[in-house]
């Protein structure tokens, strides 16, 4: 039996239509200007879904490139941008068919026939149609831009495409001479927030800032990694966040010293800190924040007095954070405050900090990065190497993970600290926006006593 005839639901959320039609704008006037071409395409898929175990399917999530120029939630769609020699810019969108049967199963399609509206599209095709519409086009195309050596497949069907084109060279038909990869183009636009992005980036900070207050305020001994991952994952999903931007890290005691330890069954145990790095995704846009704070609501004296080089590592990286600084200045301010607090907690030999920095001694301690742009992506494009300008965003992460060792006083063995915020480049300096969630070990502190313990 079939599903009526009916409406697709609607897509909401903060970027529509009009947003998207300025960022393909946007893109094609930066391919015309430093390509110097009249003619070009630009070819972008959606992805597919992938098969997690035998036919259950992962959750679809676009490709971020895809979403970013089009806001098109489906699989196995395409976008195509085709510029054109007067200088005009014509948008298709190749999208699955509407289909009653499927739809009772996976949902409802918007189908080609409602994209154009929905989506401000020029034209909307059938996904099957995407051969023999591009065929045409790339013949009289000077440049293709696409993503470039991501995907087997697509580079497959590239060298079918060209290999078509120039099979037909002796009547003239001259293949594209430019293959772009499409990233040199989009990252330069997707590294500046428009306001809208930043409202959503903001809303996706707070929904994650909450749900670390809620998961310091469940923390107690006896309880395992897993029980505050739960806590976790409730408050961003209670939130209308779509997913995790990435696997939450929940780590105690030994497990805070290892970067990237996945929440487990380990029991937090007394007088251990909780290192919690998690962030939610909201329309697309990543969140990413760490807090650390005592398993039983108590910082030991070793535990605070490192975390306290960490906290002012952080603000010495949150004020080197400012437009026409360098995307390392964050980087280089932690870690002079890291160096000093080293020698200050007696974790390095006596030596000056400029040694120390020289050297790397302080990389025993501290072998990551400061920070990385944030976006659609958690860890997102942009050039590392120019100047830092108004609406970009960054993390500041600054950590110190210190391992038993016989030249390590034992009060200081299994503590791992990171405090990590995300940053919005502004017109004077940085505004951080996952302050909902306090860094202050007071502070936090006084949270975790507020919690029903």
């Amino acid at each position: 039996m079939l599903l009526p005839e009916h409406q697709p639901l609607p897509v909401d959320g903060p970027i529509h239509g009009a947003q998207h039609v300025v960022r393909r704008a946007a893109l094609a006037q930066a391919l015309r200007d430093r390509l110097g071409v009249g003619t070009g395409l630009v070819l972008i898929p959606s992805g597919e879904e992938k098969v997690r175990n035998r036919d259950n399917l992962f959750p679809f999530r676009a490709d971020s490139d895809f979403w970013y120029f089009t806001g098109f939630p489906e699989p196995e769609s395409w976008l195509l941008l085709h510029l054109q020699a007067n200088g005009s810019l014509e948008s298709h969108l190749f999208c699955r068919p509407r289909d009653p049967e499927r739809e009772i199963w996976d949902g409802i399609r918007v189908g080609p026939e409602a994209a154009p509206a929905r989506f401000a599209i020029d034209h909307a095709h059938d996904t099957a149609e995407l051969d023999a519409v591009l065929a045409p086009l790339l013949a009289e195309a000077e440049a293709l831009v696409l993503p470039a050596a991501r995907d087997a497949e697509l580079d497959a069907r590239l060298r079918g495409w060209m290999g078509v084109v120039r099979a037909k060279s002796r009547a003239g038909i001259q293949a594209p001479t430019q293959i772009v990869d499409l990233e040199a183009f989009s990252a330069p636009l997707r590294c500046i927030k428009d306001a809208a992005e930043l409202r959503t980036m903001a809303k996706a900070a707070h929904i994650s800032a909450k749900a670390h207050c809620a998961a310091m305020q469940a923390s107690r001994p006896g309880k395992a990694e897993y029980h505050l991952e739960s806590v976790l994952l409730s408050h961003f999903r209670a939130a209308g966040s779509q997913s995790v931007a990435y696997p939450s890290i929940v780590a105690s005691g030994p497990h805070s010293c290892i970067l990237h330890h996945r929440a487990g069954h380990r029991i937090l145990l007394p007088d251990e800190l909780v290192l919690i790095d998690a962030g939610c995704e909201l329309d697309g846009y990543a969140s990413d924040i760490t807090r650390t704070f005592p398993a039983n609501g108590k910082f030991t004296p070793a535990q605070r007095d490192t975390y306290q080089v960490v906290l002012a590592a952080l603000d010495a990286a949150t004020d080197a954070t400012r437009p026409g600084a360098m995307f390392s200045a964050p980087h280089e301010a932690a870690v002079r405050v890291l160096a000093e607090g080293l020698l200050d907690l007696g974790l390095l030999p006596e030596q000056s900090v400029d040694a120390v920095i020289e050297t790397g001694a302080y990389r025993r301690f501290y072998m990551h990065r400061t920070s990385h742009f944030l976006g659609l992506n958690v860890h997102d494009v942009g050039n590392t190497q120019l100047a830092l300008r108004p609406g970009m965003v960054l993390t500041l992460e600054p950590g110190l993970y210190i391992r038993p060792a016989a030249d390590v006083p034992p009060a200081f063995w299994n503590i791992g600290i990171r405090i990590e915020d995300d940053a919005v480049v502004t017109e004077h300096g940085c505004h951080l926006i996952t302050r909902d969630v306090p860094v202050d070990p007071d502070e936090i502190e006084a949270l975790m006593a507020s919690g029903d313990q």
